[in-house]
């Protein structure tokens, strides 16, 4: 997809405003949700109906007007063309997922990292997703892995309840408890000492959160996935801070960093990193 767009706009478009747009776009089941640059929002609709009319399982196209914000994570999204209509069923290894891309958080570019971090658990493992959303990573590292538990955790009341419903709509209702709230009073009261592994899927802020995440983990030791933003002028640059920045957010505890990974890049010369931490005890 990433020359499509600006394929099928050509014979609608300028060339000057071709090369204007954004070359990628997010599809959700039957939704696409895609960012038109300034000097062509006048021509969105167009823009819209043109997708339409060429993928054909596309039954609402959105545009993306605000970032995303907000301890909900949600953006502001503009209907230019099709059915006003933000829920859809999106697909992912195996797995069905109901999801309101106006009321939640979702990017299906996590698609390879949550099969990818499935695929390092282990079986009869307790997993905590502090910042689950409609609870994607738990359903599909239930599915792929025999783990024990997963604490599917949002303070997202509409995550929430679509996280029950996708639970249940992949029979794995019986393995995953999902918990409305925040996440650090739930790690600290609740989850407490309980957990393998925990995942901190909220680049923007997992760091205030490292604490709360080595609370979860049985006598303080276990991996976690350490999600993080980082500004480099390159992948190489970007791994090296963001190896400075794990070694300074876990700096009270006794760690090892087993892996490090540029999971994409979300703007220019703005990196969403991954970090694999190894907790071997608690403060020092």
């Amino acid at each position: 997809m990433s020359t499509f767009l600006k394929r099928v706009m050509r014979n609608k478009l300028e060339e000057s405003e071709v090369s204007k747009l954004t070359s990628s776009f997010d599809t959700i089941g039957s939704i696409v949700i895609l960012r038109i640059p300034e000097t062509l929002v006048d021509k969105r609709h167009m823009i819209g109906d043109t997708i339409l009319d060429n993928i054909k399982s596309t039954k609402s196209v959105y545009m993306q007007t605000s970032p995303i914000a907000g301890d909900h994570r949600t953006r502001k999204l503009e209907l230019v063309a099709g059915d006003d209509n933000p829920v859809t069923f999106y697909k992912e290894y195996g797995c069905r997922f109901k999801v309101d891309v106006e009321q939640t958080y979702f990017s299906p570019r996590l698609s390879t990292e949550r099969f990818r971090i499935a695929s390092l658990t282990s079986e009869n493992e307790v997993v905590t997703n502090m910042f689950a959303g409609v609870g994607t990573f738990s359903v599909i590292t239930c599915k792929h892995r025999n783990v024990k538990k997963v604490y599917n955790v949002d303070i997202n009341r509409a995550a929430h309840e679509l996280s029950v419903f996708n639970s249940r709509l992949n029979k794995m209702e019986e393995k995953i408890e999902s918990l409305c709230g925040d996440a650090r009073e739930i790690a600290n009261s609740y989850i407490n000492g309980k957990s393998d592994r925990v995942l901190m899927p909220l680049p923007e802020k997992a760091r205030y959160f490292v604490n709360d995440a080595v609370t979860c983990l049985k006598e303080g030791q276990g991996i976690i996935h350490y999600f993080l933003h980082v500004r480099a002028d390159s992948k190489k640059s970007a791994l090296e801070a963001g190896r400075f920045e794990t070694h300074e957010a876990f700096s009270e505890y006794s760690h090892d960093i087993q892996s490090l990974n540029v999971v994409r890049e979300v703007g220019p010369c703005f990196y969403q990193l991954v970090s694999d931490v190894l907790i071997k005890k608690g403060i020092e």
